[in-house]
């Protein structure tokens, strides 16, 4: 498969460009800044699946340079990007504190990024015979989330309002659109970190990426007659779940 990451440098979306790549597939990252060198995880084989576009997509122009450099086809799309407000998820996050230009970003990044690179690349995933959407959200999205970051919980309920358009206005042409709300994640052990180590850090409040990549392995195995709406994936000891 022809798979682009949107996100793809750190955290949730290395990983999941770096395991996808070991199972085969042609990966495309995006992201800000390229990874300069091959990731030590990845044997030479895996790591030459591996493609990069450097991109900001807080900027209006770059979804349109982004797919004048796509490949002539993608199988799968993961939206992985993401930001949040200063001093969110600490005691210290107040709404009010938050600058008018830091709200603004985040939303150009967060939601009129998504739309405006949604909207040029998904010509390219129609091509495929069968077209698969993957949308990061977040658990602080779900209604009734007990967060309180204005800002990002906006932006990430506003996702599931886009995949609802785009599963209908896509369905004939079998589009699968699926939002994986997740919780709090455990970025700081990469897929090098056994995964039983990695689950032990926070004690248990927070997700290995390790597990999130066994969810989307998951998606790519399914038959074009069947897609996962939505999934929640929250850690075990986390409260709000």
């Amino acid at each position: 498969m022809d798979i682009m990451i949107v996100g793809a440098s750190m955290g949730l979306g290395r990983a999941l460009m770096d395991g996808l790549a070991q199972d085969g597939h042609t990966m495309h990252g995006v992201a800000r800044r390229a990874p300069a060198a091959a990731s030590s995880a990845l044997p030479p084989d895996a790591f030459s699946k591996q493609h990069w576009f450097s991109a900001d997509l807080s900027h209006a122009d770059a979804a349109p340079a982004l797919a004048a450099a796509c490949p002539d086809a993608l199988d799968v799309l993961i939206y992985n990007l993401g930001i949040w407000e200063d001093t969110a998820f600490t005691e210290q996050y107040d709404f009010l504190s938050q600058s008018d230009q830091a709200l603004r970003r985040l939303v150009d990044v967060n939601l009129t990024g998504a739309l405006l690179t949604l909207r040029h690349l998904l010509p390219y995933l129609l091509r495929s015979s069968q077209p698969r959407l993957i949308l990061t959200g977040s658990t602080s999205g779900l209604r009734q989330s007990g967060r309180p970051e204005v800002a990002f919980g906006a932006t990430k309920f506003a996702l599931n309002g886009l995949a609802d358009s785009l599963r209908e206005g896509y369905r004939d042409q079998g589009l699968a659109v699926t939002c994986l709300q997740l919780g709090y994640l455990n970025t700081t052990d990469g897929l090098d970190v056994p995964l039983q180590a990695a689950a032990q850090r926070d004690l248990g409040e927070t997700i290995p990426v390790h597990d999130v990549l066994t969810i989307v392995r998951s998606l790519l195995q399914l038959s074009p007659a069947s897609f996962v709406r939505e999934l929640t994936l929250p850690a075990l000891r986390d409260s709000r779940f």
